[in-house]
């Protein structure tokens, strides 16, 4: 492990994590964050970040989970935050294969390990991050319990349909262009807070949680990303297709959506929550994509749920 920086605004006074770098197996560097507990013996939390995010995004609800006894690991996906870029161009969220994923998984486990952190330990998976925690729980993750929130086990295509994606992600790619930014992707060539007005934004009804992330976008530039790569869209699709087959696993599980999502499919949740045992759904009122970033009604219900199915023996 070779140490990392992590990133706190002038203002905030949370605890800061301990950040450091390591090398997947295929040679990809990959900045990870450790919250150590206030009065530790509860578990760890193994905290998966979305498309675009990044660890210092999490600081606050990693301070929630250290209040409550609970260590929490995370991570920047390869291609974003402070993990090392998949091509020249910076900007666009950019994937060879959604599998590949998996490799920072491996990488997240051998650092808990390393790390000794308290057993037992828990998903916790936002969007992206909540479909590659599913594939992570088809691998046999070890942990105890899941908890998901917007997860991407569908997208929201709005406008174009499935098989149209597709199709212009392959000819994008056939032609050499599948790492440029597909339209409509999540934003341009700067990053979403940067790019969205608060007022049409598909995230949060939190003015404060906006600002704070847009101060993030802006102070810390080589955090953020812009739109996905053609190549990101098709993988994406294929790997929520492939999912979508799969049984459901075994680890008793909570899912919350919010009743004005618009990011990813709340059909594929649903389908998913009702075909998993011992899975609930948790569908949280007048709550966009960031359940855990909306005003402080929404998430006090978000946490509450998962602290409870945290505590699933």
């Amino acid at each position: 492990m070779e140490r990392a920086p992590f990133h706190q605004l002038p203002d905030d006074t949370k605890a800061l994590a301990s950040a450091f770098f390591v090398t997947a197996e295929d040679g990809v560097r990959l900045r990870l964050a450790h919250w150590a507990a206030q009065d530790g013996g509860l578990g760890t939390v193994l905290l998966f970040p979305g498309r675009t995010e990044y660890i210092e995004k999490y600081a606050p609800i990693a301070a929630r989970l250290t209040a409550q006894g609970y260590d929490v690991l995370a991570i920047d996906w390869r291609g974003q935050g402070l993990s090392d870029r998949l091509q020249a161009d910076p900007r666009p969220g950019h994937v060879r294969e959604f599998s590949d994923y998996q490799h920072d998984v491996v990488e997240m486990v051998v650092a808990a390990e390393a790390l000794d952190l308290p057993k037992p330990w828990h998903l916790l998976a936002h969007s992206m991050g909540g479909c590659i925690g599913l594939a992570a729980l088809e691998g046999d993750l070890p942990v105890q319990t899941a908890v998901f929130s917007a997860p991407m086990w569908g997208i929201n295509l709005r406008r174009a349909q499935q098989g149209i994606a597709l199709g212009i992600a392959y000819l994008a790619g056939r032609l050499g262009r599948g790492g440029l930014a597909a339209p409509r992707s999540g934003g341009s060539a700067t990053t979403y807070f940067l790019d969205e007005c608060f007022h049409d934004n598909l995230l949060t009804h939190n003015v404060d949680e906006w600002a704070r992330l847009l101060r993030e976008a802006a102070t810390w530039p080589d955090l953020t990303i812009g739109g996905a790569s053609f190549d990101w869209v098709s993988k994406a699709l294929n790997e929520c297709a492939r999912l979508s087959r799969i049984p459901s696993p075994q680890t008793p599980m909570l899912v919350a959506v919010g009743t004005e999502e618009k990011v990813v499919s709340v059909q594929a949740i649903r389908d998913r929550a009702s075909r998993w045992p011992g899975g609930d759904l948790l569908e949280v009122a007048d709550t966009r994509h960031e359940v855990m970033m909306e005003l402080p009604p929404a998430r006090e219900t978000f946490i509450a749920a998962m602290l409870d199915r945290f505590a699933t023996r």
